[in-house]
Parts: C-alpha cells; sequence; structure tokens
C-alpha cells in the first residue's frame, strides 16, 4: 500500500458503491473513517425498508463491511436534522401544489452540511460518498462534472454542493461505470456484494407511495386534501377530483374521470383547489424560471448564456440560454429559454444546468 495521503470520513451505507469507493480509497493510500448516518425510521413493517439506504438495516451492513475492511466506524444520528431540512420541506413543497425533489436538499444540507462538521469533529480532511460524478478545477473554479457512466450520472441530485463543499470532496467512482464497479467488488471477492440492487430514491417513503405518507404526517389531511375541481385548459369546470396533493404535473393515470382521450394534469392550484387538465401537447413549454439558484461562474455564463439544460433526473439535457435575473447571492433567480420546447416542467423540481461536462449551477423550478 502506498504512503497515506490523508484523511477521509467514508460515507457508507453498506451497498456495492460506497463499499467499492471505500476500497478504491484504501488501495490509494488514504486513511479512512467511515461513516453511516440514520435519517428516518419506517413504522414497523413498513414493506421496502430492505432498500432504503439509511435505515437501521443499512447502518448495520454498513458496521459490518467497515469491520471487514479495518475501518473505524461511526453510526450518525441525522434524523432530527433531516426532518427538519428535508421532510418538512418534502411535505409544505407537496401540501403547496409542489413536486419537490429530497435528494436534492439531503444532499446539501445533510451530506454537504452536517457531514462535513461530523469530519472537522473526526479530524478528517475529506468527505467521500460513493456518487457517480467528478470533480474539476478549471479558471479558478471547482466544478462538478458528468461522471464516466452517462446512465449512472448523479450530478443532476448535486448541483447545490458549493465551491467549498466541493474541495473536501472526492468521488472514487466518477470515472468508473457500474458495471465496472460490479466487476471490481467480485474480483476483489465480494460475490454477494456485486450483485446487490440498488437503493431506492426516496429513503423515508419505502413504499414509494406519497400520498400514504403525506395522510400519514400532514396534520389534518383529510380536511386539507379534499375534494375540488377538475378544470380544463380555458378554465371550465369538468369534473371533480379528489383532493390536489394526490396530482402531480404530467400525471395521466389515476385521474377517475374519463374523456375518451388521453388527459394530463398540466397545473395545480393549492390555493384553490383545482386541477387543470390538458391534452399531452399542453405540457411542451420554451422556457422556465427558477429561484435559489447557485451558479459557479456567473461572469461565464453572463458572458456565454448558452448551455445545456435538464429539468428531470432522467431526461435530457437539452440546449438553452439562461438569463440571471438577480446575481444576488450569486445569482439567486434565472430565467432559461430552451431551443426547443420541453415536456413536462414541474414546479419543484431542478433544473440543472450544463457545459462541456461541467454543471454550471441551477435553481428549482417555479
Amino acid at each position: 500500500m502506498s504512503e497515506k495521503k490523508g484523511k477521509i470520513l467514508m460515507a457508507m451505507s453498506g451497498g456495492i458503491d460506497s463499499t467499492m469507493a471505500a476500497i478504491l480509497l484504501q488501495e490509494q493510500g488514504y486513511e479512512l473513517v467511515g461513516a453511516t448516518f440514520r435519517t428516518f425510521d419506517p413504522p414497523a413493517g413498513e414493506q421496502g425498508l430492505e432498500r432504503s439506504c439509511c435505515s437501521a438495516d443499512a447502518v448495520s451492513e454498513a458496521k459490518q463491511m467497515a469491520d471487514k475492511l479495518g475501518i473505524e466506524h461511526h453510526e450518525l444520528d441525522f434524523r432530527e436534522v433531516f426532518r427538519k431540512h428535508v421532510v418538512c420541506n418534502f411535505i409544505d413543497e407537496y401540501m403547496h401544489g409542489r413536486t419537490p425533489n429530497p435528494c436534492v436538499l439531503c444532499n446539501s444540507h445533510i451530506k454537504w452540511g452536517f457531514l462535513l462538521e461530523q469530519a472537522d469533529r473526526l479530524g478528517c480532511d475529506y468527505i467521500a460518498t460513493g456518487h457517480y460524478a467528478r470533480i474539476v478545477q478549471k479558471d479558478g473554479h471547482w466544478f462538478l462534472g458528468l461522471a464516466a457512466d452517462q446512465l449512472k450520472d448523479q450530478t443532476y441530485f448535486l448541483w447545490m454542493l458549493t465551491e467549498d463543499n466541493l474541495k473536501r470532496t472526492i468521488f472514487p467512482l466518477g470515472d468508473y461505470t457500474k458495471i465496472q464497479v460490479r466487476q471490481m467488488a467480485a474480483e476483489r471477492g465480494f460475490v454477494k456484494l456485486s450483485q446487490k440492487g440498488e437503493s431506492q430514491e426516496i429513503c423515508f417513503i419505502p413504499d414509494d407511495n406519497y400520498r400514504r405518507f403525506l395522510a400519514e404526517n400532514v396534520k389534518d389531511f383529510n380536511q386539507k386534501c379534499c375534494p375540488g375541481n377538475y378544470l380544463d385548459v380555458n378554465g371550465k369546470t369538468v369534473g371533480q377530483h379528489e383532493g390536489f396533493p394526490n396530482y402531480t404535473i404530467g400525471q395521466r393515470k389515476g385521474l377517475r374521470i374519463a374523456f375518451g382521450v388521453p388527459k394530463y394534469v398540466v397545473a395545480i392550484d393549492a390555493e384553490n383547489n383545482t386541477v387543470t387538465l390538458g391534452d399531452r401537447d399542453d405540457l411542451y413549454a420554451k422556457q422556465l424560471s427558477a429561484s435559489a439558484c447557485r451558479i459557479t461562474d456567473a461572469a461565464m455564463l453572463q458572458q456565454d448564456s448558452s448551455c445545456l439544460a435538464r429539468i428531470r433526473y432522467k431526461s435530457q439535457a437539452v440546449p438553452a440560454n439562461v438569463q440571471l435575473i438577480s446575481t444576488e447571492n450569486n445569482g439567486r433567480q434565472m430565467c432559461v429559454q430552451f431551443d426547443e420546447a420541453v415536456w413536462g416542467v414541474t414546479p419543484g423540481q431542478s433544473v440543472v444546468l450544463y457545459k462541456d461536462g461541467l454543471v454550471l449551477g441551477g435553481g428549482i423550478i417555479q
């Protein structure tokens, strides 16, 4: 093993990605301290618990893996701060007719917020995770870079990270594909681990039923989620829905109303408890506005406003131009104009900007 390079707080979930990231860093000569955080406890008997990245089972698996690798391990209880910063925001956004992305906030506030504080407490120089992303230095700035595996690239969820965050972060898997990671695990004797499935996206909703989750976590939910009017795109009442929190932009199934042709949710008005239905083409838009923006190099974007923009994790990044409406706090608001109309712009989701394989920044769609 090569000479020690530094001390890293390694975020471990017990899964293949974080484990292989730890192994690679060990092989490169870093001293590791493992950390696994508890963020949410699903109710007893909840289905899908084994897929949660931050469950009690995950903590146990991570500790076992740390022991195998000879790594000191710490269990961090982030349940209170996670609920305050992530879960409460998730609930609040849905109850205002928006569709949030909790992973973005978790990464920014928890993994690169409180975890960095723990790194300082434990005397660690860096933190590392099993995310598929790269870090690139260019023109005096630190950027997120696309991962080698375009199918697994996770930069969409990481756009809120600051340059100070990136300076203290290592992504060991950024140069590898998921297939290569599985092969490397098997070659090192972790055959069972190499065949392990993916963890689910929203750790605190094990069964993926966000409507049930809201019903169980919102006080007086049945009063707040009451029947209201379906409207057409001209504002005419065309039926009754079951309460606006039950719907998301682009939804087609589960509307429980027949028109003879497919209809989609095109707008949600929480204040008036109305849900607007339209045709698929009504969901195309040529521009959007975003707030809570973070731009790595605002001067560069103002000099050349062209870039690629992605409006959801699995969507393709498409050509666009960006206008920074306010440069306060590193560009708090922006308008994104697409070269061609995009489908399903959803308030609450993130729009992430790319150029030459780098993440320029992002914002929350309004």
